[in-house]
């Protein structure tokens, strides 16, 4: 794949020796990158691959050290210290099982899985150097072409598919499961009665994409390695397997020797400079999420890559605080949930769905066209025979939320409204009513709470508060001030039609090709 630098024709100076971290305070760099998730992974490699030397701020920690089970990341079915952040109790998306609470204590801890509360939502976010693709399944789809005008109108859909999507995926190691293989593995046993059920009620059933090493799964499979997906890793970080972004573009940035990353480093104000450029204010926590010191830097360009909430909340307080009061009225706006709800189904004893489940999804069920509805076929790794089949929908959701400045709370906003997942619920009843009454089945009713059958209060997919052509320019420079940038799922208003972390990276990559060829090269 090629370098932003070589697709420009230019030569770039020979690499420094790599950049200092911690950053140290009164430190001037030619960049700056506040997060380290899929868009700002992105930026970073495009600017050293360019020859510009890069420094990342990373909110949580590098995840790269062992804890005391020799292990770096915890088992979703034993979440610990490291699972949560800044939580004294956990906040699992599945709360319930068998009508009992499996919630429990932990300490205080900088852990990876963010369950930020806002009125009326839990946002799920991971927090770390690779950011969500840390907590994710992996699974990078691309949206079908009919549905990318209505996402991004702005955009060249036919240069985004030619050129931005095929990179994205060669970037982030995408990959096709082996149908052969899948077809009788037990770890797979779920997604093949998904699969059953979705074609006896004539849905299109898909294979997707992702970004796990199948060739490393199936070793799993055979005991040859130590498991992974099949040991139930995936919320709470995957110890082998899957290709997060530290494997990836990051991995590419800091062989660069021009890219740097300082971790539990939040950023708390960006200001313009006299001298030109913008001082950036950052807190320095431990572990416990306590603020150890403060220190300010500088830097020529700052790009705001802290994910969708993050990116957002920090540009809305800036804007009112009068930090960065230029910045347009669209700030905060356009946020939207990407129509997450998650159901579960009983089904029949013959339709046994297996004690081992991988914990990467392969397949979906597509009733967008029809119903307003994609629904992931999602594992439920309890280690038990559960005979339930399990559903992670994206839906066609035409509510937007808006962040805003609490200045009595000192904290941000957002509008978001739980009635509003009613939608989302109907849509995705298009496809489970018609299931259940084909097969004869109901709903679970025991996994979201006491006789709950839909988690309406979450999403994993946070999208929008900066969008596109809006709040920025075309290629994400924020209205009202040169050397500001947007590049991460804050520019994309709420909704992709599929898990959206693909497209994000392809925006990305577009964006950063447009600015090294205009005003860097």
């Amino acid at each position: 794949m090629l370098g932003a630098a070589t697709l420009l024709g230019k030569a770039v100076p020979a690499a420094a020796a790599p950049l200092p971290a911690p950053i140290a305070p009164g430190s001037h760099v030619p960049v700056l990158v506040i997060g380290t998730g899929y868009g700002g992974a992105v930026t970073a490699l495009r600017l050293a691959q360019a020859g510009i030397d890069v420094h990342m701020l990373e909110m949580g920690q590098a995840w790269d050290t062992p804890g005391s089970d020799g292990k770096i990341f915890a088992n979703t079915r034993s979440p610990d210290v490291r699972s949560y952040w800044l939580r004294t109790r956990t906040k699992q998306p599945l709360s319930n099982f068998l009508g009992f609470p499996i919630d429990k204590d932990v300490p205080k801890h900088a852990g990876i899985l963010d369950a930020e509360d806002f009125a009326g939502i839990t946002v799920y976010q991971g927090r770390g150097v690779g950011g969500g693709s840390l907590v994710n399944g992996g699974m990078a789809v691309t949206p079908p072409q009919a549905n990318f005008s209505g996402i991004l109108p702005s955009v060249n859909a036919a240069e985004m598919y030619n050129l931005y999507y095929p990179r994205a995926r060669a970037g982030l190691g995408v990959t096709d499961i082996d149908q052969s293989w899948w077809e009788n593995a037990a770890a797979y046993k779920y997604a093949r009665v998904g699969r059953k059920h979705a074609e006896r009620s004539n849905f299109p059933h898909v294979f997707v994409s992702n970004v796990y090493d199948w060739d490393y799964m199936k070793a799993e499979a055979a005991g040859t390695v130590p498991k992974s997906a099949l040991n139930a890793e995936v919320i709470y970080g995957n110890n082998a397997g899957k290709k997060s972004l530290q494997q990836t573009y990051i991995a590419q940035a800091k062989a660069t020797n021009r890219v740097a990353i300082s971790t539990l480093h939040r950023v708390t104000s960006v200001t313009p400079r006299a001298a030109g450029g913008y001082n950036v204010s950052i807190e320095v926590l431990n572990t416990a999420g306590d603020v150890t010191a403060t220190k300010t830097v500088s830097a020529d360009r700052v790009f705001f890559a802290a994910g969708s909430v993050g990116t957002s909340k920090l540009l809305v307080k800036l804007k009112a605080t009068g930090a960065l009061p230029n910045l347009n009225n669209e700030i905060g706006k356009g946020w939207g949930d990407n129509g997450n709800v998650m159901c579960g189904r009983a089904n029949h004893m013959w339709d046994a769905t297996g004690t081992v489940q991988s914990s990467i999804p392969t397949t979906g069920i597509d009733n967008w066209n029809a119903g307003g509805a994609f629904a992931e076929v999602a594992p439920l790794p309890t280690g038990i025979e559960t005979y339930a089949s399990f559903y992670l929908s994206i839906t066609n959701t035409p509510h937007r939320a808006e962040f805003s400045w609490n200045a009595a709370a000192n904290k941000v906003d957002l509008s978001w409204q739980t009635s509003w997942k009613q939608t989302s619920i109907n849509m995705a009843k298009t496809i489970f009513d018609k299931i259940n009454k084909k097969e004869g089945t109901i709903y679970r009713t025991d996994l979201f709470g006491v006789y709950k059958i839909w988690h309406d209060g979450l999403t994993y997919h946070p999208l929008g508060g900066a969008v596109l052509n809006k709040a920025t320019d075309n290629y994400g420079r924020l209205h009202g001030y040169s050397g500001l940038y947007v590049m991460d799922g804050a520019l994309i208003p709420g909704n992709t039609s599929v898990n959206p972390f693909v497209t994000i990276t392809a925006l990305a990559e577009r964006n950063i090709d447009n600015i090294l060829a205009n005003e860097l090269a």
